[in-house]
């Protein structure tokens, strides 16, 4: 038996007012928290707060990915206002598109509000890492990751997580292991490591 791979995971949470102190940000915590539960791997976190800037934001896109994050997820800014350019900065460094997380992403969100469709989540690859757009709520993103069950818990609408770490196999990554309890990821039975 060997040790859960380590993993160095990218959050970034893209806002003016928050990252110049107006308001406190929920985006970081909200992150942290799901993937401590989800992840049984030991995590390292690379944080970081900014504003609404393509550049810099692609920028930090970047950093994250040549420091070694398998995966980078963000929150804020997707939404179609003028400073929202979030997805824009993201699609600016892709190697490839992976268009079906954002169609995912858009038919939770549409479960809770017709506004929905206004999102541009969108989820690429760069070299070796995956980078996703999530919402700016910690609920919605919550609810995006692990998907909505039914009163009986049963799963209702899968979450785009559990399609996470078989695609970072795919690109040359660590092997996620998930708890099932949050997050069940999928894999084809080829793709399995024994249980631990």
């Amino acid at each position: 038996m060997t040790a859960f791979d380590p993993v160095r995971i990218g959050i970034v949470s893209v806002s003016d007012r928050a990252s110049t102190g107006v308001y406190e940000d929920k985006g970081l915590p909200g992150l942290k928290d799901w993937l401590t539960r989800a992840l049984r791997n030991p995590i390292d976190f690379e944080a970081r707060l900014i504003p609404d800037e393509q550049a810099g934001i692609s920028a930090t896109l970047i950093e994250l990915v040549d420091a070694g994050c398998a995966l980078v997820l963000t929150t804020g800014g997707t939404g179609p206002a003028l400073r929202d350019v979030t997805p824009d900065a993201t699609l600016a460094v892709a190697h490839k598109e992976m268009p079906g997380f954002g169609e995912q992403m858009r038919q939770i969100s549409l479960r809770f509000v017709p506004t929905a469709i206004l999102s541009r989540q969108v989820a690429v690859i760069r070299d070796k890492s995956l980078i996703l757009n999530l919402p700016g709520q910690p609920k919605a993103i919550a609810e995006t990751l692990e998907g909505l069950k039914n009163a009986d818990g049963s799963q209702a609408v899968p979450g785009i997580f559990a399609a996470v770490p078989y695609c970072i196999d795919l690109i040359g990554g660590p092997y996620l292991e998930t708890d099932d309890a949050v997050c069940k990821a999928f894999r084809p039975k080829s793709a399995l490591r024994p249980a631990r």
